[in-house]
């Protein structure tokens, strides 16, 4: 049952995320450009749909594996390591930025807009993981999390995934 409730609050929250700021944010940006998709481009499409995937599998690794959703306020309850994050261990942040370059592609009227939101947006992710997020891991998780940090890079993927062998949480969960 927790893991049903968390992928409904996943949904909830992940659904108002998005609407924020690939949604109410271009729209405000589109009111004063007079903006509209230039629909020509289907690698934008192609961009903005894989950034979409990424993040939504990683939401729900999130709701399925952690039993919590990736708002801080509803925060996983166990360490998820598994998934996309045997790769690298913000790839759901790394999913957003490739749906703001496919929509920034696909708004290519307010694309000096869009770059200055993805700018704001990944300065502000990085310091949130750095100050806050993963200090709050390393008191939930400790040497668990000290260990996956260790073996898997915050932002650039490793180029194979995280086995089973080089971390036991790898090995009950994966």
């Amino acid at each position: 049952m927790s893991r049903a409730f968390a992928v409904v609050r996943t949904l909830v929250v992940g659904t108002v995320f998005l609407s924020i700021w690939f949604y109410w944010l271009p729209l405000w940006f589109a009111h004063i450009e007079g903006v509209s998709l230039a629909p020509h481009h289907p690698w934008a499409w192609t961009v903005f749909a894989v950034g979409a995937a990424l993040s939504s599998w990683c939401a729900m690794e999130f709701a399925l594996r952690g039993e919590g959703t990736p708002a801080p306020f509803d925060p996983p309850r166990r360490l998820v390591i598994t998934g996309l994050y045997r790769w690298v261990r913000n790839p759901m942040y790394l999913g957003m930025a490739l749906m703001l370059v496919g929509e920034a592609i696909l708004l290519s009227q307010i694309w000096r807009e869009m770059a200055a939101l993805s700018v704001v947006l990944a300065t502000a992710v990085a310091v949130m993981v750095i100050k806050k997020e993963e200090p709050d891991l390393q008191r939930q998780f400790g040497a668990e999390f000290e260990e996956y940090c260790r073996l898997v890079p915050r932002w650039v993927p490793r180029l194979e995934p995280l086995a089973a062998e080089d971390h036991p949480a790898v090995r009950r969960r994966g």
